[in-house]
């Protein structure tokens, strides 16, 4: 638990770089958490304790610089601050709040996704560190997958997939689906029973399906009652 000095002075997100003024690898980095945070924006629509990053930094104390995962989760603080939003996230400015969930997106360039970067989670208390390997970089070292939850100070990986969260009340895991017209594996948010939250794009087609059953069934029902003699006003 990351702990201040009620004397110390620390500086506002206005006084702090937004980002570490590193390029993501590729366009995975954004969509991958992007798409993590449009499921949530649908199924906690209603809830205003929760917020979720992308490419953000985040700052935990104030002589040190930030870490800035591919995304994170942090529960129990403002889902919205201001106008303007956050520039970044100042952990003494959401009351000592620590991301509950942090995820990194494997690229071409090895950023110590398996090594250092647990180690950085691990002493910030981060309590769940997920790591996703998009397809094309299987052959690199380290599984494609991977969910690690924080036990006394040390990263235990947990089994299965989708992992459940308890603390967090989500599952997540892989699966084919699409997103932004995108048919390929992405990672998604799932339910206690195992079953995956559907992506913006899913739940377009869901309800398009559902409209064309209903036309269907309709025209059938019409269709019926005219073998019947039945004629039916159309105005």
């Amino acid at each position: 638990m990351v702990q201040y000095n009620s004397q110390q002075y620390l500086p506002s997100s206005e006084e702090l770089l937004e980002s570490d003024e590193t390029p993501v690898d590729n366009e995975l980095q954004n969509l991958i958490p992007n798409l993590l945070l449009a499921i949530l924006a649908t199924i906690w629509s209603n809830r205003q304790d929760w917020f979720f990053g992308v490419d953000m930094a985040i700052y935990h104390t104030s002589n040190e610089p930030a870490i800035v995962p591919d995304g994170f989760l942090s529960l129990g603080v403002n889902r919205f601050v201001g106008e303007q939003g956050r520039l970044s996230y100042v952990v003494w400015q959401e009351n000592g709040v620590i991301p509950i969930l942090v995820l990194e997106v494997v690229s071409k360039t090895y950023r110590g996704e398996y090594k250092q970067k647990k180690i950085d989670y691990a002493e910030l208390g981060v309590l769940y560190y997920v790591i996703y390997k998009p397809v094309r970089y299987h052959s690199r070292r380290g599984d494609a997958f991977e969910v690690h939850r924080l036990v006394n100070g040390d990263y235990i990986r947990q089994t299965g997939e989708p992992v459940w969260m308890p603390e967090i009340g989500l599952g997540i895991g892989r699966e084919t689906g699409i997103y932004k017209g995108w048919m390929r594996e992405w990672l998604f948010w799932y339910d206690e029973n195992g079953r995956k939250y559907l992506s913006p794009d899913e739940l377009i087609q869901q309800a398009e399906q559902r409209a064309e059953q209903q036309r269907q069934r309709a025209e059938q029902l019409a269709a019926k009652l005219r073998e019947l003699g039945i004629e039916l006003d159309e105005d």
